[in-house]
């Protein structure tokens, strides 16, 4: 555990909390933890404790879109490239539907941003198929086309049917 008595000498003061969280941005979270387990308010940096906390709903968000983004990617993958189809593509699938239940059932918050996460998270998927696949963007749909059901659907796996003719039709 640590000592608040020793912290207390090197940064008594929120002008020296800042100064330490520029400097030493771990030691200031372990001294700001230790001053809101004792209570002591008055040692707190209030301003940049603010910004971390907010930071980390933030995070919460990034990482679902990340996860929306592989899962998607993967989709389009599995759907444009039939003959391709392995049981890593699936495993990777399978594990992301599971990570965002996991992630929307310990942030039961994030449920009104689903939609959301998974219309940003669209270029992200996008990238991911363009990068590790000999499709172009223009032979990809221009919006996600799978709907929110189908996304965390454990039975669904896109048909190997899709026309690459037109595949900006929605």
């Amino acid at each position: 555990m640590l000592d608040i008595s020793k912290l207390k000498d090197v940064h008594s003061s929120s002008g020296q909390a800042k100064d330490q969280y520029e400097q030493d941005f771990y030691a200031w979270t372990q001294e700001q933890s230790q001053l809101l387990r004792l209570g002591k308010l008055e040692g707190l940096d209030l301003e940049n404790l603010a910004e971390e906390i907010a930071s980390l709903g933030k995070q919460q968000k990034q990482e679902l879109r990340n996860r929306f983004g592989l899962l998607i990617g993967h989709l389009l993958k599995w759907q444009y490239q039939p003959h391709l189809r392995g049981k890593s593509w699936k495993i990777t699938i399978d594990l992301q539907r599971e990570e965002i239940l996991e992630l929307v059932d310990e942030n039961p918050s994030l449920k009104p941003y689903l939609e959301e996460a998974i219309a940003k998270s669209y270029k992200q998927a996008i990238a991911l198929v363009v990068r590790e696949t000999p499709l172009d963007k223009d032979n990809l749909p221009s919006k996600c086309p799978y709907p929110f059901a189908q996304i965390l659907d454990e039975d669904f796996y896109p048909n190997s049917s899709a026309s690459l003719s037109n595949p900006n039709q929605e």
